[in-house]
C-alpha cells in the first residue's frame, strides 16, 4: 500500500521559514519523480516544485529563489524548504509521487496546511 505522509506545516509570519517533509512507503522511491503542489481556497491545485529520480529540479516562478526541494533516497523522503514566506504562499501543500517512466502510476498525500500571516 502506497503512503505519502506530509509533515511540517503550520502558521508563520510573513518573511519566516518552514520546512515540509514527505515520507513515502510502498513504492520504489528512487525511481519515482517527487513533487510538491499546493491549493489555496478557491483556486486550482498548482505545481510548486518537482525533483526527478535523477535529481533534476523545477520550480514555479513564484517560488524560485525562496523554496528548495530535496530528496533523500536512503530515507525515502522529499523535503521542501520554504524561506521568505509570503501571504500568497498560504495553501494546503500536497506531496506527489509519480513513476519516472509510467506516469499514470501516481499518488498523493493528504496535504498539510501552510499559513503565512501576521
Amino acid at each position: 500500500q502506497v503512503q505519502l505522509v506530509e509533515s511540517g506545516g503550520g502558521l508563520v509570519q510573513p518573511g519566516g521559514s518552514l520546512k515540509l517533509s514527505c515520507a513515502a512507503s510502498g513504492i520504489a522511491f528512487r525511481i519515482y519523480d517527487m513533487g510538491w503542489y499546493r491549493q489555496a481556497p478557491g483556486k486550482q491545485r498548482e505545481l510548486v516544485a518537482t525533483i526527478t529520480s535523477d535529481r533534476s529540479t523545477n520550480y514555479a516562478d513564484s517560488v524560485k529563489g525562496r523554496f528548495t526541494i530535496s530528496r533523500d533516497n536512503t530515507k525515502n523522503t522529499v523535503d521542501l524548504q520554504m524561506n521568505n514566506l509570503k501571504p500568497e504562499d498560504t495553501a494546503v501543500y500536497y506531496c506527489n509521487a509519480r513513476h519516472s517512466i509510467w506516469h499514470d502510476r501516481q499518488n498523493w498525500g493528504q496535504g498539510t496546511q501552510v499559513t503565512a500571516s501576521s
